[in-house]
């Protein structure tokens, strides 16, 4: 940050940016009026976000932002041509807690304390929030409200099918929060395109773009997810928008799969675009930003973002960007470029894409996924890619590639065949209609023996306007009563109703090994080994040094392993678990040897106390149990405990025997009641 400082202060740089004290003082539509009325591009950073979704399968640490939040506050701030930084939102809401253990909103509030004077801006799904789903009117409002006051300021709302009801909450509920609001059109095809059969041409996103503008938001994004925006593309439908809505701010964002990128913003920004986006320069490129130096530098005087700075935020990026070697794809700079006009794989979607053909044994052959890739989107009706359509599109190429079927026979036999369940859900309407509605027959034939849980063939209009309320006060109650009043705020008990098992499994890892947020990114993507020292900092006065000493052989009673570290010199003697090893190693069964834990928020699921011995069974599957019933009995430290019955109802379910060896909060048995 002081390098940054006297970077600008040599310049003599006295501009500010000031639209978060716009917005934050005055309110949206002072600050869309603050857009309009600036006279240079602006830009968004969306290397806090997108960038590292793209090229790193999402797996930035918050640790590896802070690090940087300073100094790019100091360097976006020093300029009154940045609009705002990228950083929350889209995958980064589940991937915090279900890969980084880390909770999502801290994420944000840190964020937010340590670049103050910054607009922070998020990716909302619409309807489906930060989810792959469509939740209760509520939740979003609520989402949104919260957002909002811990410290995003920008929401970029989209429907991933551009289905303008769906849209028509997000906005609503965005706006409600007191935010600036991007209403968005994704954009796919070719818009010059002028083939009679081509149903994205001009008039399809002009006509959409007036229904947005309708909502009451307060600027217009386009999306263009897969970077299929040619120059020749944006020049058209952006200087048409300009010249239909010229009060409303222009904000365009693409991504650099066909090297097209800086070319195609600059070219937007020509026609009349205010906010162009990129990504610091070694976070850009390939399915990821154009590189944001570039495009200030083609802006030339239009935009007075200081190169010298970008190049101190750039040097730290490229460091930090090789710890996260396990998340880069070496397949991704070969299966990128033109193609991208064919398929349409969107930016976000190459790493994961690319990752999951390697699980299903399909490495060496993306080529052939791509192919599939083009025909299934063919197939579903020719959509906009954009999670959680692009989803669906993903898994039915998988699927193509995997069983080697034709279209035909797709087509053909939908009704029989194992279909992914994102393909069923989409055909029965769970995201709502496609453009040019769903493709016939193969939606028929999906649709053949597959109704929806209450009887139905499919979805009627919006599909979340059918759900009930959330109820958060219950939410709240049932969460403190399982994971303690301490640990449970309203930011919690919305993680649970967004993503209810990812958060009770990311609670439980906290539960198991602590907050793992101080830990080093060196050590928490790559395991000690023996031998190995290192300094851990925890603050200040606060530094260990560990040395990795032995790690004891599996212990296949416990599923666990005892590890031997010198921390400052002393033996430390830990047991912890084992969730890799399984008993296949040692006798070739190939079981997973480690227990079920019991799930906190459902009463009748039972587990013990403390770590023991099992040395009484008194019930068995099928039995009707009563409250306060002895099932089991423990003993742990000499000592003996009864473990009663929660409820009343049946026992569906009992995992262990007598003289098992349990560690405490495994789960010994499950009780069902219809009370």
């Amino acid at each position: 940050a002081d390098e940054v400082r006297s970077i600008l202060e040599k310049k003599a740089t006295d501009t500010k940016s000031g639209f978060r004290k716009i917005l934050r003082e005055q309110g949206p539509k002072a600050l869309a009026k603050a857009v309009r009325n600036h006279q240079n591009t602006l830009v968004t950073d969306t290397t806090w976000r997108d960038a590292h979704q793209s090229l790193l399968a999402t797996r930035m640490r918050t640790a590896d932002l802070l690090k940087a939040a300073e100094a790019t506050n100091a360097a976006f701030n020093g300029t009154s041509d940045v609009f705002s930084l990228e950083m929350w939102g889209g995958a980064t809401f589940d991937v915090s807690m279900n890969f980084l253990k880390e909770c999502p909103w801290d994420r944000l509030e840190k964020l937010r304390e340590a670049a103050p004077d910054m607009l922070f801006q998020m990716l909302l799904r619409g309807a489906n929030a930060v989810g792959y789903t469509v939740y209760p009117d509520n939740v979003v409002y609520e989402f949104c409200k919260q957002a909002y006051e811990s410290g995003n300021d920008v929401f970029r709302v989209f429907d991933s099918l551009n289905y303008i009801e769906n849209m028509e909450l997000g906005v609503k509920a965005a706006v409600a929060s007191g935010g600036f609001v991007e209403a968005t059109i994704c954009y796919t095809g070719d818009v010059t395109s002028k083939d009679p059969e081509n149903k994205y041409n001009l008039d399809y996103y002009m006509d959409f773009a007036h229904q947005l503008v309708k909502l009451g938001a307060h600027a217009l994004a386009i999306k263009d997810m897969a970077g299929l925006l040619t120059p020749r593309a944006t020049t058209l439908l952006v200087s048409e928008m300009r010249k239909a809505f010229p009060d409303m701010p222009i904000h365009l964002h693409t991504h650099d799969t066909a090297g097209m990128g800086v070319a195609s913003m600059f070219a937007g920004a020509e026609a009349g675009a205010d906010i162009v986006d990129g990504a610091i320069d070694s976070m850009s490129g390939l399915s990821s930003q154009p590189c944001l130096g570039a495009l200030v530098a083609a802006l030339g005087e239009k935009s007075n973002v200081d190169l010298d700075a970008l190049q101190v935020l750039n040097e730290y990026w490229e460091s930090v960007r090789h710890q996260y070697n396990p998340f880069e794809v070496t397949a991704l700079s070969a299966a990128i470029g033109s193609s991208v006009y064919k398929h349409e794989i969107p930016g976000g979607q190459y790493t994961n894409l690319l990752f999951q053909s390697k699980q299903l044994g399909l490495s060496g052959r993306f080529a052939e996924v791509k192919k599939a890739y083009a025909l299934a989107n063919k197939l579903l009706g020719d959509i906009p890619k954009v999670t959680p359509s692009s989803k669906t599109v993903g898994d039915l190429a998988q699927f193509i590639t995997t069983t080697k079927i034709s279209e035909e026979e797709l087509i053909k036999d939908a009704a029989t065949l194992p279909l992914p369940n994102s393909v069923v859900e989409y055909m029965q309407g769970a995201l709502g209609p496609p453009p040019g509605g769903f493709p016939e027959p193969f939606r028929t034939n999906v649709l053949k023996g597959r109704p929806l849980k209450d009887g139905r063939e499919k979805f009627e209009g919006r599909p979340g306007s059918e759900l009930p309320s959330y109820d958060f006060e219950s939410a709240e109650k049932n969460l403190k009563e399982a994971f303690g009043a301490n640990r449970i705020t309203h930011k919690e008990v919305l993680s649970h109703a967004l993503y209810p098992d990812v958060f009770k499994k990311y609670l439980a890892f906290e539960k198991t090994y602590g907050k793992i947020d101080k830990l080093p990114t060196h050590m928490f993507l790559r395991p000690m080994e023996a031998g190995e020292e290192s300094l851990l900092h925890l603050g200040s006065g606060k530094d260990y040094y560990i040395r990795l000493d032995n790690i004891d052989g599996f212990d296949e009673d416990l599923g666990t392993r005892t590890v031997t570290l010198e921390v400052n010199g002393e033996k430390w003697f830990i047991r912890t678990p084992d969730t890799v090893t399984t008993i296949g190693t040692s006798t070739g069964g190939g079981t997973v040897k480690r227990r079920e834990k019991k799930d906190p928020t459902v009463k009748g699921s039972l587990g013990t106390p403390m770590p023991g011995q099992i040395v009484a069974v008194n019930v068995e599957f099928g039995d009707e149990v009563k409250e306060g019933q002895t099932l089991f009995k423990l003993s742990a430290m000499k000592m003996e405990t009864e473990i009663k019955a929660p409820m009343s109802g049946t026992v569906t379910k009992v995992l262990v025997e007598q003289n098992d060896s349990v560690e405490a909060d495994d789960l010994l048995a499950e009780i069902y009641s219809d009370d």
